[in-house]
C-alpha cells in the first residue's frame, strides 16, 4: 500500500511540475506512467511492431503477387510474420489465401509437361531479312518480337503457366530424382520455356538484333540496341525482358516466380559481353581491353536475372553436338565452359544440348558420356523433339525432357500441313509475321 501511495505521489509531482512550467507530459513520462500502471496491474505486454500504412500496403502487395503465382505458403507466411496479423486488412487477406489454396489441385502427370524454346528474337525484320547470306538462317531459326509477343499472349489465354525443371522433379535426401507436386487451379497447365544462345554473337551485329542484356535504372533487365545512327537505346528487344514485362502484367503466368531457362555457350562470351578468356583474353587473336569489366557486368546481369526467376544451363562452350563428338572433346569443352561461363552464371545443373542433340536414344541414360556429365554436376537434360507435344524421362538421378522449337521451320511446317504440334499452343496463322519473306504465299 505504501508503494502505491508513493507511486501516486510521484506521478502527481510530475503533473504539477509540468503545469507550473507550462509544459505537456513528455513521451518518456507517458511511457513511464503506462509501464508502472501495467506493472501494478500484473500485466506484462510485449510491444507489437508498428507498421505505417505505406509499409502495410507494400506488404499486402507483395503477398498478393505471391498468391497470384500460386505460392500461397509464401504469401501466408509473409503476412503472419509481419507482426500485425490482428489488422483487419491483413486478416482478410489471410482468410482469402487460405480459401484459394484449398482450391488448388495437383497436376496429374509431371511426365507430360511441354517445353518450348526460342533463339534470339529479331528486333528489326528489315535488317534480318535483307537478302544477304544470313537471311535464310534467321528465317529458319528465329522469330520476331511481334511473333513472340503473340505467342505469349496465346499461351496465357490457353491457361499455360511457366514452371522450371526443378518444379517438375528434384533429388530427394537420398539422391533419387522424384517428381514434385505442382499445385494449380484446375484450368491451368504447366509449361517450361527456354532460350538458346543468348550471347548476341558477333555474326548478328547489324542484323537487327540487340547488343546485350543490361540493367536499367530501376534494377530491371533490359536490352541495349544500336539504332541506325549507332546510338544505344534501351528497351525490351529480346525474350528475357519481354517475359519479365508480361509476367509483371500477368503474375499468374508464372508458377512461384518461375520464368525460364537460358542456355549459354561461351566462345563469343555471354549475354552480349565478350567475356571469354580463350577468345578475347590478352593472348587471343582478338583481345578485349575491357574483358574484366565485361565479366563483372555480365555477372551482375546474371545475378539480377536469377533474382527475377530465370535459371541458366550449359549449351556447351563451343556449341558442340554432344552425341557426335568424342568424349575427350566433350570433356575439354565442358571444362572450358565451367572455367569461363560458370563464374558468371553460378553453378548450373542443366545441360541443353546444342543442335537438338542427345547422348542417347529413348532408353535410360548410361555409358561414358552420361557418367562424364553426371560427374560434372548435371542432373537435368534437354534435347529437341517436335514429334509430340511433350516427352520426358525420369531416371534414378536425372530428369530428361524434349523441347519443341519455336522458329520459322516449325511454323512453316504448320502452315503447310506438315506438322500439327503447335496447335495446342497457338494459332500459327495469327502469329506468323507478314514481314517474313514469302509470308503472303504461306498465309493465303
Amino acid at each position: 500500500m505504501r508503494k502505491n501511495f508513493a507511486l501516486i505521489g510521484a506521478m502527481l509531482s510530475l503533473f504539477i511540475m509540468a503545469g507550473c512550467q507550462g509544459l505537456k507530459l513528455s513521451a518518456d513520462t507517458a511511457a513511464l506512467v503506462t509501464y508502472h500502471s501495467s506493472q501494478e496491474s500484473g500485466l506484462e505486454k510485449r510491444a507489437i511492431p508498428s507498421k505505417t500504412r505505406e509499409e502495410k500496403e507494400k506488404l499486402l502487395a507483395e503477398a498478393k503477387v505471391s498468391s497470384q503465382q500460386y505460392d500461397y505458403e509464401k504469401a501466408i507466411t509473409l503476412l503472419k510474420q509481419a507482426g500485425i496479423s490482428g489488422d483487419k486488412d491483413i486478416q482478410r487477406a489471410l482468410d482469402d489465401y487460405e480459401k484459394q489454396r484449398n482450391h488448388l489441385v495437383k497436376w496429374h502427370d509431371n511426365s507430360k509437361i511441354p517445353h518450348l524454346f526460342f533463339h534470339s528474337l529479331i528486333a528489326d525484320a528489315s535488317k534480318a531479312f535483307d537478302g544477304d547470306s544470313m537471311t535464310q538462317g534467321y528465317q529458319d531459326y528465329m522469330v520476331t518480337i511481334d511473333e513472340c509477343k503473340k505467342i505469349l499472349n496465346e499461351l496465357y489465354k490457353r491457361g499455360y503457366i511457366l514452371v522450371n525443371l526443378e518444379d517438375i522433379a528434384k533429388t530427394n535426401s537420398e539422391g533419387e530424382m522424384v517428381y514434385q507436386d505442382i499445385l494449380l487451379p484446375p484450368d491451368k497447365k504447366p509449361l517450361v520455356l527456354s532460350q538458346d544462345d543468348v550471347s548476341y554473337y558477333e555474326y548478328m551485329m547489324g542484323d537487327g538484333f540487340p547488343k546485350n542484356l543490361t540493367i536499367d535504372a530501376n534494377g530491371n533487365i533490359t536490352n541495349t540496341y544500336l539504332n541506325d545512327k549507332g546510338e544505344a537505346i534501351h528497351g525490351s528487344y529480346d525474350l528475357v525482358p519481354i517475359v519479365d514485362d508480361f509476367v509483371e502484367q500477368h503474375p499468374d503466368f508464372s508458377y512461384k516466380g518461375s520464368k525460364g531457362i537460358i542456355a549459354l555457350t561461351g566462345y563469343n562470351g555471354v549475354l552480349g559481353y565478350r567475356t571469354s578468356e580463350s577468345s578475347y583474353g590478352p593472348n587471343s587473336e582478338k583481345p578485349n581491353p575491357n574483358i574484366k569489366k565485361d565479366q563483372q557486368q555480365a555477372k551482375k546481369v546474371a545475378n539480377v536475372m536469377k533474382q527475377k526467376g530465370w535459371t541458366f544451363a550449359s549449351h556447351t562452350w563451343g556449341h558442340l553436338d554432344a552425341g557426335k563428338v568424342s568424349i575427350e572433346h566433350l570433356e575439354r569443352d565442358l571444362l572450358k565452359w565451367k572455367r569461363e561461363v560458370e563464374p558468371i552464371t553460378g553453378p548450373v545443373n542443366t545441360i541443353i544440348f546444342a543442335f537438338g542433340s542427345d547422348i542417347g536414344d529413348w532408353h535410360r541414360y548410361s555409358g561414358a558420356k552420361y557418367d562424364l556429365l553426371k560427374s560434372m554436376g548435371f542432373a537435368y537434360y534437354a534435347n529437341v523433339d517436335a514429334s509430340s507435344t511433350s516427352w520426358s524421362q525420369i531416371g534414378p538421378d536425372y530428369f530428361r525432357q524434349a523441347r519443341i522449337n519455336l522458329d520459322g521451320i516449325r511454323m512453316r511446317a504448320a502452315l503447310t500441313g506438315q506438322s500439327e504440334v503447335l496447335k495446342d499452343f497457338f494459332d500459327v496463322e495469327r502469329v506468323f509475321d507478314p514481314s517474313r519473306p514469302g509470308a503472303n504465299k504461306l498465309l493465303q
